[in-house]
Formats: structure tokens, sequence, C-alpha cells
């Protein structure tokens, strides 16, 4: 480890790897909001918040755990369709409190596909927020609705039957889903979150 009078140590998150701060710095001076998407292993987190002197103010949140209480959605809540619902949901409640322009603030992330699946969700609700169109690739359209989970349960309940049992045990046994119709149950979901919001 360096030593010496002139050694200093970077902050904590920064030699963690977590905050690039002039990165963040840049943000704050815009004086735009920022939509911040996190994700973990299991949820989506997406939230809109404003930067003020002495810490920032969240004016609207949406988390992928009420898409099972609320909105009929009964698979995990941390795939990509739960992640481009939960940023439909924050866009749609943004548009209540008459949001109507934002940036994104997107950190250092691990989780590429579900964040961009957010970020897509927050674009079609009408949010304005600058991107450049190769930001989100082509085959994420098509993942969004879940028909990459459905193909490839198809695929293993025709080749690999036990391996199908195994690895959708949790949808088939825990949850009673079929996880042939994950693109229907998006739909509906879908549906219901335009209706009661």
């Amino acid at each position: 480890m360096a030593k010496g009078p002139r050694y200093k140590r970077s902050f904590r998150r920064r030699y963690d790897g977590k905050t690039d701060y002039h990165k963040r710095l840049k943000l704050l001076k815009s004086r735009k909001l920022r939509v911040v998407i996190r994700a973990s292993n299991d949820h989506i987190r997406v939230q809109i918040v404003e930067s003020k002197f002495g810490g920032d103010n969240i004016l609207i949140s949406a988390f992928s755990k009420e898409l099972t209480s609320k909105y009929g959605w009964s698979a995990n809540s941390g795939n990509i369709p739960a992640a481009y619902l939960t940023g439909y949901l924050a866009g749609l409640r943004a548009k209540t409190k008459n949001i109507q322009d934002a940036i994104f603030d997107l950190g250092i992330f691990y989780h590429k596909n579900r964040v961009l699946a957010a970020c897509k969700g927050l674009i079609d609700t009408g949010m304005i927020i600058p991107y450049r169109e190769e930001f989100f690739p082509e085959e994420l359209k098509e993942r969004i609705k879940g028909t990459h989970i459905e193909n490839y349960a198809k695929n293993l309940k025709s080749n690999e039957p036990e391996k199908y049992e195994q690895v959708f045990s949790g949808y088939l046994k825990k949850q009673k889903l079929n996880p042939l119709k994950i693109s229907q149950m998006f739909s509906n979901s879908l549906k219901q979150i335009e209706n009661k919001t």
C-alpha cells in the first residue's frame, strides 16, 4: 500500500468501484431530474430523483415486488419482462405527477439487460429521456415480452423433459405457473398497469 505525506486514499465507494464521482457531478450540475434504476438478483427498483442541497428527494418510485401484489404478475420479479413492467409503471406514475422529462443515472450497473428493459419501459410511456438508438440491442424487443423464456421452456420440454422439470420447478411446483405462457401473463399485467395507474 502507498505511504507518504502526499498519499490520499480515494473515497470508499470509488475505491470499491461503486460510484464514478466525476460522472455523478456532471449529472448533478445538469439540474435535471434523474431516473435511477437499480437491479438486484431478485428485484428491480426505478426511481425519479430530484437533487437538492442536503440530500436527494424521491418524487416517483416503482418496485418490481408491486407487480405480484397489485398487477397480476406471478412469475419471477427479477427477470427482463418484470423490469420492463416496473419501468412502465414508474413512467405512468410520472405522467400523473406531470413529470415529462429526465435523464438516466444508471451508475455502474451489472444487470445490463434488465436495466435496459426498465429504461425501455419508461421511454414507451412517452417520457422524454435522451438516448442513442444503439443503446437498446435488437433482441431486447422480443425478450421484453418473455418469448426467450417460452422458447427455452419449449426446447427443454420437447428435448430434455427431466431438465425442464428441474429448471422450471419454481414456476411449476411453487407458483403453479406455466412457463410457456409468460408472454400472455406479460400482456395481462401490462393492461392492468394501464388501467389501474
